[in-house]
């Protein structure tokens, strides 16, 4: 088992990650609580005892359905007809769809209460349950409405990726991918509980400098600009579906091939964006139909664009940089160099 402390102005909390881990959860839970709301999927094969509160299991819609304004507004009304306190907590037991949703009510619930994060989905494992970003999507795009709130507890409990999708595991392996180019260096699948925690402390070391994006937080959105058009494009039904860490991996080459015609990196960076993939089993062809006509009113909605498309993308020396003003000309070349690439 490894533990991880997220440090915050003030505050802290810790990620637990570890193999039957899911009995640290009610130890967790803060002691002035009364009642506990656990929200997850009917699908999750997984549940969570508390035997020193009253708790209630809320079920939230299936996949992305969960991540919606009308399902905050139920979910609200069935833990406030509950009786769920300011005092009390709220657990998200699920994938990043849970802990984004449950995370975004408990958020604004009496202006702000507690939750723990019970992530089971290799993808909310590193990425989605740490860090208090939470949203749920628009027609217009992905997580266009969220706040930043921080759960008190993470609990990451490998032992819940068995009851995966190959696809689902392959998901999260595209966020593992980005945390190559952040620094983890080369992850070793054999030893999940090493991999996963190398990528939570990275997240928790941009988190702790910075909070609220404003600044080198959002270096963790690489791959992700074009990776969520292709997502949001692929729920909308526009193109093949593609899960977020398919989307994201097909994101970070997008960004390697963009940076590359705009003279910040060279073919040989490039590859080496192929070939991280290519470990990780990641896809590497775009879907039919993703185009910069396709894809350009996404691409101004990302939050990261401040009056004009920005991407986050290598330079010469490998770091990381927010980009903006990319031109809609650099955008076609990319996708041109993308396409013709092998």
């Amino acid at each position: 088992m490894r533990i991880i402390e997220v440090e915050l102005p003030g505050s802290s909390y810790s990620v637990i990650v570890g193999n039957h881990v899911l009995d640290s959860v009610a130890s967790l839970i803060p002691p002035q609580a009364a009642k506990v709301a656990i929200v997850t999927q009917a699908a999750i094969p997984w549940s969570i005892e508390v035997p020193l509160q009253e708790s209630k299991v809320f079920i939230v819609p299936p996949g992305e359905e969960a991540k919606s304004l009308a399902a905050v507004g139920d979910l609200i009304e069935a833990i406030a007809a509950y009786g769920l306190s300011r005092n009390d907590v709220i657990i998200a037991l699920g994938g990043g769809v849970v802990t984004d949703l449950a995370g975004f009510v408990a958020s604004i619930y009496f202006r702000g209460i507690a939750y723990i994060n019970v992530p089971t989905t290799l993808l909310a494992q590193v990425d989605a349950a740490i860090g208090g970003k939470t949203g749920v999507n628009l027609t217009a795009g992905k997580n266009l409405v969220g706040t930043f709130w921080q759960p008190s507890a993470v609990v990451c409990d490998l032992g819940t990726l068995n009851s995966l999708a190959p696809r689902e595991i392959l998901s999260g392996y595209g966020e593992m991918a980005k945390y190559e180019f952040l620094g983890s260096g080369q992850l070793e699948l054999s030893d999940m509980v090493s991999a996963v925690s190398r990528c939570v402390k990275i997240k928790a070391g941009y988190v702790a400098a910075d909070e609220r994006e404003g600044g080198s937080r959002a270096l963790l959105n690489y791959g992700h600009t074009m990776g969520h058009a292709i997502e949001a494009m692929g729920i909308a039904g526009m193109v093949d579906y593609l899960y977020h860490g398919e989307a994201v991996a097909l994101g970070l080459l997008f960004a390697a091939h963009l940076a590359m015609v705009m003279g910040r990196i060279g073919p040989e960076a490039v590859q080496q964006h192929y070939e991280v993939l290519g470990r990780f089993s990641l896809p590497t062809t775009l879907p039919e139909g993703v185009n910069t006509n396709s894809t350009i009113a996404y691409l101004h909605r990302d939050k990261k664009a401040r009056g004009s498309i920005t991407f986050v993308l290598q330079n010469v020396r490998g770091d990381l940089e927010v980009v903006p003003g990319i031109s809609l000309s650099e955008i076609e070349a990319a996708f041109a160099s993308m396409r013709s690439w092998s």
